[in-house]
């Protein structure tokens, strides 16, 4: 008997952790019908959202009397087979894995703040030993993600990935149960698929130059493509020649929407996931996460930003889209936006700390007319951006107008996003 009741509490956990993530979509549709010419650019593209190739994913949170999320998931044009070039939205998980990773070494002079030194092993191959943008002139892990998370900084994301690894990156996203994720380049340098397979040697120091921690040059033969093989456009621009064929993007990265939607959720309610659908991150890791996530450039202090090149806005397109502008001192938004061939995405959970409203949007737009990439007669400023910020504010509205049986106590917020002054 005992056996028995073993074996039946054993299956209904199964089932209970099971059905914590299975996800079931409610229409968006309905909610968006009710658009008015007030949001012109979102009611211009809800008309006819095909070519614009369009996925939404609006989540509710209700809380219970002890502050407990609920999330109810809505969807438009949600589809995991239907490829998107992800761009910097990949820069999320890598930085949660590199912190993950450096959780796992369990050696207690490793940490974020550690220096990390990159070196080359081939003549292709470049390295990093200073950093001007941080204090004490020597790159970090933590600087690296604080330069990804507020400005999308490419080189950052790049060192994380050389850290790391396709294997790391890639079989952790598996086991999360992140299935329609592949990452498998650096961005915006020009380096062949086999290059990408190669990773620097990498030494973490203290402060006296004394190594901690030293990795060798490292490499996969394991090739993580898109088996779907996919291809987008009609035509695209390689050097200074037209190509009339669609590009390949079987050796790109791939980001699904539903995947960058649950890393975020991981993020921000990982009680909500099973513990090996987690990221498994220290407290300081994630508190590092969820405050630059949700920092204005210009708050910056270490590294600084130059608010002319760098708004408040600069990247929260859900919401504050477009031109330069402040952003309310009451609005957190906790989100990372990519913008590539096309696609312009951002995916966000965004709270309001006076109404004590808090919600998900997470969305993908195609701006390109001529359906021809790397020409960059993109509508990112007509179109895409005004759409996000549409989206963003009608969603608000109908979230400052929903009635709630509790509001949700969001002092954690709060807390993460004290100011670097405040913070010391």
């Amino acid at each position: 008997m005992q056996k028995i009741l073993l074996l039946l509490f054993l299956f209904s956990s199964l089932l209970a952790a099971q059905s914590a993530t299975e996800i079931q979509y409610q229409p968006l549709q309905p909610l968006l019908s009710k658009v008015t010419e007030q949001y012109p650019t979102l009611q211009h593209v809800l008309a006819k959202p095909e070519p614009y190739r369009l996925q939404i994913i609006y989540t509710q949170i209700d809380r219970d009397s002890d502050n407990s999320p609920h999330l109810t998931y809505y969807q438009l044009g949600l589809n995991d087979s239907r490829y998107f070039y992800p761009a910097s939205t990949v820069k999320l998980p890598i930085s949660l894995l590199a912190l993950e990773w450096l959780a796992e070494q369990n050696i207690a002079a490793l940490n974020a703040d550690t220096t990390m030194l990159t070196d080359s092993a081939t003549d292709w191959q470049t390295a990093q030993v200073a950093d001007t943008t941080a204090t004490n002139g020597l790159p970090s892990i933590a600087h690296y993600i604080k330069q990804v998370l507020l400005v999308s900084d490419n080189n950052g994301s790049n060192r994380l990935y050389e850290l790391l690894g396709q294997d790391f990156i890639n079989q952790r996203l598996a086991a999360k149960g992140l299935k329609h994720s592949v990452i498998n380049h650096r961005l915006s340098v020009p380096l062949t698929t086999e290059q990408n397979r190669h990773f620097n040697p990498v030494r973490f120091v203290d402060i006296k130059g004394e190594p901690i921690l030293t990795l060798p040059a490292r490499s996969t033969h394991q090739q993580y493509i898109n088996k779907d093989k996919p291809k987008l456009g009609k035509a695209y621009i390689s050097g200074n020649e037209l190509i009339n064929s669609p590009m390949d993007f079987t050796d790109k990265n791939r980001f699904s929407l539903t995947d960058f939607d649950s890393v975020i959720k991981r993020v921000i309610f990982p009680q909500l996931f099973t513990e090996s659908e987690r990221f498994n991150l220290r407290t300081e890791d994630r508190t590092l996460i969820l405050r630059y996530m949700a920092m204005l450039p210009p708050a910056s202090i270490n590294p600084a930003y130059d608010v002319k090149q760098y708004p408040d806005n600069y990247s929260k397109f859900l919401l504050f889209g477009g031109k330069a502008q402040q952003i309310p001192e009451h609005i957190r938004i906790f989100n990372k936006t990519g913008w590539a061939y096309g696609h312009i995405i951002d995916g966000a959970y965004i709270i309001d700390l006076e109404n004590q409203i808090e919600f998900f949007v997470t969305a993908v737009i195609y701006a390109n007319e001529n359906d021809t990439l790397n020409d960059d007669q993109y509508q990112t400023d007509e179109v895409a951006l005004p759409f996000l910020r549409q989206l963003g504010e009608y969603l608000y509205q109908h979230e400052l107008q929903r009635p709630k049986k509790h509001k949700p106590d969001l002092s954690e917020a709060i807390r993460v996003t004290a100011s670097e002054a405040e913070i010391g």
